[in-house]
């Protein structure tokens, strides 16, 4: 009994909370990567400023921070006119989606979502995170509808609680 009740509030707080299986990272990673993107820029390769460009933006969109990843979306937004191949098209609208994803914009996650998997339409990953993303969808519904049904019932029985003692 004891173990069924656990796992009642176990699915409650993943209903509530999220419980998306998306990595977080860690703000030393991203201070690493600023690091790497720096010297790439002083005298590497383009190449190699394009890829750590790329791993900073994974970590971004990957943060806590919503300002990290509020940057990382502006950064992957302004480089996805530069893409060199369908591939690095399709990396980019992903970790896009993610960061979309973890700013609660999800209808625009959803929207970058299809268009990664008009690239790749068989890519796990795009197709698992477009399934959280419609999944996080039905739920904000849910509440939503939940909270307006509660708010209806509030004001109809405070009206009804107000007719009563009129009466």
């Amino acid at each position: 009994m004891e173990a069924k009740i656990g796992k009642f509030f176990e699915s409650v707080g993943s209903f509530f909370g999220g419980g998306d299986q998306i990595p977080w990272c860690d703000r030393d990673i991203i201070l690493g990567c600023e690091r790497e993107v720096a010297e790439a820029a002083d005298g590497g390769s383009k190449e190699r400023k394009n890829e750590s460009i790329m791993r900073l933006s994974w970590a971004l969109v990957h943060s806590r921070q919503p300002e990290d990843v509020k940057r990382g979306v502006a950064m992957l937004e302004a480089s996805l006119t530069n893409s060199s191949s369908p591939l690095e098209q399709r990396e980019k609208l992903y970790l896009l989606a993610i960061g979309y994803y973890r700013s609660s914009e999800y209808s625009r996650s959803r929207q970058v979502l299809e268009q990664c998997l008009e690239i790749a339409p068989d890519w796990r990953q795009a197709l698992t995170l477009k399934k959280t993303v419609e999944e996080r969808i039905a739920k904000d519904g849910v509440i939503g509808i939940g909270i307006t049904a509660t708010a209806v019932g509030l004001i109809a029985g405070g009206i009804a609680a107000a007719l009563a003692r009129k009466n």
